[in-house]
């Protein structure tokens, strides 16, 4: 009786048909997000509504999923990429977001999973959308360049963070060291509690536009974005295979010009131990028309949900079942 509730529940709450019949085969399968804030989640939410295809579904060709018969997927909040690798390496995790530039730290052993062994049973599904570097100043700071850092209170954010590793690399490329800045590592929410109070001039924060926390800060707080161009960003994208150029339009945030940056992919992993039937039939269905009409009206980062774009900055291997799918598209030089 337990377990008809629990699915009958996880029905109901994703808004799917349920059925009783028990001959059907139903199989549950985890995307690691972020917080329930944030946009992994609702991403994780749109995903797992477009693929899943329980029992009395519509059929495909009716315009229902075209996800593998039996197959739930669920969003499951999460802490984010760090949490969602290590969930996928232990096995709590079918699947999760990943930041690339995470995912190439944690196959490799470096950056933030430096001293771990590296975890090599990483495998990519796609790249999701861009998730860009948002270097974030009080407008009347004086800040308008990234070398206009030195002598501020810049906040980089928290040990063990993928943005404080990025910033790092940009301060470096822009010939800044840490001692020449008056700098503070705390998480997002925190500087953008010290800009309002004026007790803080910038912060780098990493995120897909519209960040809401700075949609917010916008709102009641005069603030600039701070470009991330030039020669720099070219030598970081060259050098760094996780980073692509990007811009923030204009008016993403209240009174912010468009601004040149560059960007970490949101991407979807798995284990290298998952069946390669279930992930083909996962990537198939992720860019399947019917999925694409979903994408483009479920979320404001979904219509970069794009296939043109699914194996950009993929910093692991893919897994043989999407691999095989894009072979099958001719994505792959093979």
């Amino acid at each position: 009786m337990r377990s008809f509730l629990t699915i009958l529940g996880i029905s109901l709450l994703l808004g799917f048909p349920f059925t009783t019949n028990p001959s059907d085969d139903l199989r549950f399968f985890r995307i690691g997000t972020g917080g329930v804030a944030g946009t992994y989640y609702p991403i994780g939410g749109m995903i797992a509504h477009a693929i899943s295809n329980p029992p009395g579904s519509r059929p495909c060709d009716s315009g229902g999923s075209c996800g593998p018969p039996g197959l739930v997927l669920i969003a499951q909040s999460a802490n984010g990429s760090v949490a969602n690798v290590n969930g996928i390496q232990t096995g709590n995790l079918e699947s999760g977001f990943v930041q690339s530039d995470v995912a190439y730290w944690a196959f490799t052993g470096t950056g933030t999973f430096e001293g771990d062994a590296p975890k090599q049973d990483l495998r990519a599904i796609a790249n999701l959308y861009p998730e860009s570097i948002h270097l974030v100043a009080r407008k009347d700071s004086g800040i308008q360049k990234v070398r206009d850092l030195i002598g501020k209170r810049v906040s980089i954010d928290e040990p063990g963070s993928g943005t404080l590793i990025d910033a790092g690399l940009v301060l470096r490329e822009y010939g800044i060291s840490n001692d020449e800045l008056d700098i503070e590592y705390m998480k997002p929410s925190i500087a953008i509690h010290r800009i309002r109070s004026n007790k803080l001039d910038a912060f780098f924060i990493v995120a897909g536009y519209p960040s809401r926390a700075i949609s917010e800060l916008a709102s009641d707080t005069e603030i600039v974005l701070i470009p991330i161009d030039g020669l720099e960003a070219d030598n970081l994208v060259s050098r760094y295979r996780f980073f692509a150029r990007d811009d923030i339009p204009k008016d993403v945030y209240e009174g912010v010009v468009k601004t040149e940056t560059i960007s970490v992919g949101a991407q979807w992993l798995v284990s290298s131990v998952v069946d390669s039937e279930i992930v083909y039939q996962i990537t198939r269905s992720l860019w399947h028309e019917n999925s694409r009409k979903l994408l483009d009206n479920g979320h404001v980062k979904g219509k970069y949900i794009s296939l043109r774009s699914a194996l950009d900055g993929i910093a692991v291997p893919l897994h043989p079942g999407s691999r095989r799918f894009y072979n099958e598209m001719g994505l792959l030089q093979e």
